[in-house]
């Protein structure tokens, strides 16, 4: 088992700072890297990257393939799900959404919101389903998509203002980056308990979304379906609410 050093690098970056960079190299679509390329991205000298990463594929965080280069280790996915309340959360919302992707024969999706942004826990697809830029765990901001707007709508106040306070980047052209616009949008979401987003993280699809409560009520993710741009959206978020109540209902929720 590796022995972690917890004395500063030169620079004054932590070694959790610096663990946390090389982690955060891997992306859903970035999932083996070379130790060059992870400490290039990580802003590391090669010494440490070679260094900290060969102590993270001992420790089973990482692991190298047959080309030598290097993949999320199946000891860092086991120790990240223990316990985990996301983990709780999709476990909670699979079967409801088995039910969702059945019936409306579209990308199903689960998301909750994690450092200012929409984190998708699961994605359930036809194979005929239209096109979908969200992949498991990735990200999506929350002003463009349909489980962000969701998500930041009931989000607490200071967290709302600060994306309100921009950038609000432009997805598409159909992005609201307007803040009075996105305002009275929020306030809508959360009178009518729903959304509909025609082209705003993709042009050629609309994406629906509602929200889910936990036992205390507290609004912790979002359901959505990204649809053809032209469909007729009621269908869905019919079967989207229903979703999101059973699955409250399994999280302990009663209201």
């Amino acid at each position: 088992m590796a022995s972690w050093s917890v004395a500063n690098s030169p620079s004054g970056d932590s070694v959790t700072d610096r663990l946390v960079r090389i982690l955060e190299t891997f992306t859903p679509t970035r999932t083996a890297q070379t130790t060059a390329d992870i400490g290039r991205r990580a802003g590391l000298p090669s010494s440490s990257a070679h260094r900290i990463v060969n102590e993270l594929v001992e420790a089973g965080l990482l692991e190298r393939d047959e080309e030598r280069r290097v993949r999320v280790g199946m000891r860092l996915w086991e120790l990240a799900t223990r316990s985990s309340h996301a983990l709780r959360l999709r476990q909670a919302a699979l079967p409801a959404m088995e039910r969702v992707q059945q019936r409306v024969r579209e990308h199903t999706q689960l998301a909750i919101l994690e450092h200012d942004e929409a984190l998708f826990l699961e994605r359930l697809s036809a194979p005929d389903s239209g096109a979908n830029v969200t992949r498991v765990a990735g990200r999506l901001p929350l002003h463009a998509s349909s489980s962000g707007l969701v998500l930041l709508a009931f989000a607490p106040h200071d967290l709302q203002e600060r994306v309100l306070a921009g950038p609000l980047r432009a997805v598409t052209p159909s992005t609201i980056v307007d803040p009075a616009a996105l305002r009275r949008t929020l306030a809508e979401i959360r009178t009518l308990g729903r959304v509909i987003a025609p082209g705003y993280v993709d042009e050629v699809s609309t994406g629906v979304a509602v929200p889910v409560r936990d036992e205390t009520g507290a609004v912790i993710a979002a359901l959505s379906a990204v649809l053809p741009r032209d469909a007729e959206t009621q269908f869905a978020l019919v079967e989207l609410h229903r979703a999101a109540r059973d699955t409250e209902r399994a999280l302990g929720f009663r209201g």
